[in-house]
């Protein structure tokens, strides 16, 4: 036994096993020119030539390094191991909107899986550690250098992404940024009043950033590629069938009461916030309460409630600058869409005039094809044609507050390059109404995503 022991300490060991799960990383990688970094574990184990912990002197006795050398020892070790940890296996990640309500609450604290679906190469592999896209101590100073970019990579996972899963992933129009209201798409701005007016007038305060980059949005997966999404008064169907029923699915209510207010009380244990207890005294009603089903028939249940109306929205034809694909020849509506039939790598379709605005911004900037049209034909790199061919599966990802999300009903599919990974648990919720203990949920704490 002690034998054993005392190979297991030896720099052979430590230089095979270190080797072993290296040549695992790279062969999940695919890179196998980084195996080339088998040179560097071999000197640093066993011939050492080369000192590479230059922090510190070498031939140091043991028991006599600095603490200085050990606090910097660890450090780099924390650092690294975090950022492996972070890229290729979990990260963490905070709701900071009510979008996905009843499912997840403002201020949940998420572990979100790469593994799920196999973590992606980051596209800028130059970068600031442990923060996004800007430095800390600044609203505008990227933390990237943007002239090293890698392409799209995504490495094995333990699966795809599925109908109904809740998912991270880079928000498709977030490659274009107005720093002056970066919670808003530039695009919408666009839309609303004309690019050109946006370039000439925010031209220096307009940035650009690539996919990885790009601001993190949770949703649920509500279409997969080959799918075709409608929604017909509210209510999602996918491929015709009705969508799966989500407890936790919220809708935009109007509740009328016999004068009086709803007791704190109760707006409380149904978890419905601040901001939307606003009561009108003119009609006697609240006008902003987003509720589930569970909350729908509580309400129901309370003595001063007199009548409860669902919002439906219903401005068909006048929606065109808001909802995807932002043209007139498909009036929809964010309760009233579709159908709409999902991209999927290596299908075909028939371009035409008509469907373009469906597909142009796939065709141009997801997938880096010149396209334009001249004389009423379509021209993609030059050649004129009538039809396309798909490079990626695409996605359709839906709120489950419905009616106060920002989804792809008013900003289009979502492509596989830009999925991030598959929300796991949360471990951590903090209720921002409330203050410190009482704004602890400890009854969401370490609870599964479904």
């Amino acid at each position: 036994m002690k034998s054993i022991l005392a190979f297991l300490k030896t720099k052979y060991f430590k230089f095979s096993l270190t080797s072993l799960f290296f040549v695992l990383w790279v062969v999940w990688i695919g890179n196998y020119f980084l195996l080339l970094g088998l040179g560097i574990i071999f000197d640093y184990y066993i011939t050492k030539k080369v000192n590479w912990t230059f922090w510190k002197k070498r031939n140091v006795e043991k028991g006599k390094r600095s603490s200085a050398a050990e606090w910097v020892d660890a450090l780099i070790f924390a650092a690294i191991a975090a950022t492996l940890i972070r890229m290729f296996f979990i990260e963490a990640y905070t709701i900071p909107t009510s979008s996905m309500e009843k499912s997840l609450l403002v201020g949940d604290y998420l572990f979100v899986s790469k593994v799920a679906y196999g973590p992606k190469l980051p596209n800028t592999p130059i970068s600031f550690p442990f923060v996004h896209h800007t430095l800390p101590l600044s609203k505008t100073t990227p933390s990237f250098v943007d002239w090293i970019q890698w392409p799209y990579k995504r490495l094995a996972g333990l699966g795809e992404v599925k109908r109904n899963d809740v998912v991270v992933f880079n928000f498709p129009e977030g490659d274009t940024v107005l720093l002056d209201d970066q919670a808003r798409s530039y695009y919408s701005y666009c839309r609303e009043y004309g690019r050109d007016y946006m370039w000439q007038n925010y031209k220096s305060r307009i940035v650009f950033r690539p996919v990885d980059k790009c601001e993190n949005y949770v949703k649920r997966c509500v279409a997969i590629p080959g799918d075709t999404i409608q929604v017909i008064h509210d209510e999602v169907y996918i491929n015709g069938k009705p969508q799966m029923v989500i407890p936790g699915l919220q809708y935009h209510y109007f509740v009328r009461t016999n004068g009086t207010r709803i007791n704190d009380i109760y707006l409380d244990q149904m978890g419905i916030p601040d901001e939307e207890r606003l009561f009108n005294p003119s009609t006697s009603s609240y006008d902003q309460l987003h509720l589930s089903a569970k909350n729908v028939e509580q309400m129901k249940a309370l003595p001063n409630v007199v009548s409860i109306e669902r919002y439906e929205d219903t401005a068909i034809g006048q929606m065109s600058k808001v909802i995807f694909p932002f043209s007139s020849e498909y009036p929809w509506t964010e309760d009233f869409f579709g159908p709409l039939w999902i991209p999927k790598k290596g299908a075909t379709v028939e371009l035409t005039l008509k469907n373009l605005p469906i597909y142009d911004r796939l065709i141009k900037v997801y997938e880096g094809n010149k396209m334009e049209v001249k004389d009423s034909s379509i021209y993609i790199n030059g050649v004129k044609t009538n039809h396309y061919t798909f490079k990626m599966d695409y996605y359709f990802m839906m709120g489950d507050n419905r009616h106060n999300s920002a989804d792809s009903r008013f900003w289009g599919f979502v492509p596989e390059d830009h999925i991030v990974g598959k929300a796991s648990f949360i471990w951590l919720s903090l209720n921002k109404d409330k203050s410190f203990p009482s704004n602890i949920r400890w009854n969401r704490m370490f609870n599964i995503i479904r």
